[in-house]
């Protein structure tokens, strides 16, 4: 009897103290709420930055962004997608960017200014969301959620670019809480990214990984919109990647005309990128 309560305190013992190194371990991974402004100085540094911008994101009144989540780029050919996306946008939104040798050199060979959200941390390597735009942005903040039962981190991006018209576009770029079922988490998340949309006076952009994979999510995410007047884009055809029937990536927009949407497939990535051209609403 002695032994088998002995053997049980230890088996206890060994829980508690995995647990308790696994916790520490995945914070020390996800650390603080820090945001990169440059792929020539690819440092972690605050959560916030501030820029005196002055050239316009968009390009003659007309706008084009891309969406993509890119899959740590886990297959060979996402530099050429990634090219792609680069040349026909002036904005491209990044989620699953891993911060890995490749996409350094790559970045650091391109001309586009780059914006990092970090989530977390794999061997030192940060994995978040991204912004490559053709024009710095005015200021940019980041933003963690932790998920419930894995406790690693999901992150988002708000930044405000200058556009011609003389206003400012809020762009926010989101990979949402996953493993989850109940909403209390997801609500939290998306409910910090919702107030900082309702204080912007001008257009706004979110968009990204949501992983609306149950019809809850795209329930809750649904009224979220409708609370701030927000669109979500159509396409012709539909080729997002689904997951229960459900799509996991969204673009939703105010303030700009949507002239066109499309999804094109690509095996570059698990998920297929959205873009979208906007024209701006002409202030009088």
């Amino acid at each position: 009897m002695k032994l088998k309560f002995k053997i049980t305190v230890c088996l206890v013992m060994l829980l508690l103290f995995g647990s308790a190194a696994y916790v520490y371990s995945v914070n020390e991974a996800n650390g603080e709420n820090l945001i990169m402004s440059s792929a020539k100085s690819p440092l972690f540094l605050s959560q916030c930055v501030e820029n005196t911008a002055i050239l316009p994101l968009d390009t003659d009144g007309k706008l084009s962004v891309s969406v993509w989540n890119i899959y740590k780029q886990q297959r060979s050919s996402w530099s050429s997608v990634l090219t792609e996306l680069l040349d026909s946008s002036e904005l491209v939104l990044l989620q699953e960017a891993k911060l890995s040798t490749g996409l350094k050199s790559f970045l650091q060979e391109d001309s586009h200014q780059v914006l990092m959200a970090k989530a977390f941390k794999v061997f030192k390597t940060p994995i978040g969301v991204m912004n490559l735009a053709k024009v710095s942005a005015e200021s940019a903040c980041a933003y963690q959620a932790i998920e419930p039962w894995i406790r690693f981190a999901k992150s988002a991006l708000v930044s405000t670019y200058p556009l011609s018209n003389g206003e400012n576009l809020l762009v926010v770029n989101l990979h949402g809480i996953n493993f989850a079922w109940r909403l209390k988490e997801y609500r939290k998340q998306i409910s910090l990214l919702a107030e900082q949309i309702k204080a912007h006076n001008g257009p706004v952009i979110m968009a990204g990984d949501f992983n609306t994979w149950r019809q809850g999510r795209v329930d809750m995410i649904g009224e979220f919109m409708l609370q701030l007047g927000m669109t979500e884009a159509k396409y012709a055809v539909d080729k997002r990647n689904r997951v229960f029937g459900l799509a996991l990536d969204h673009l939703y927009y105010s303030g700009l005309v949507l002239d066109e949407a499309h999804v094109t497939p690509t095996k570059a990535s698990d998920h297929n990128p959205i873009q979208a051209s906007f024209s701006l609403i002409q202030k009088n």
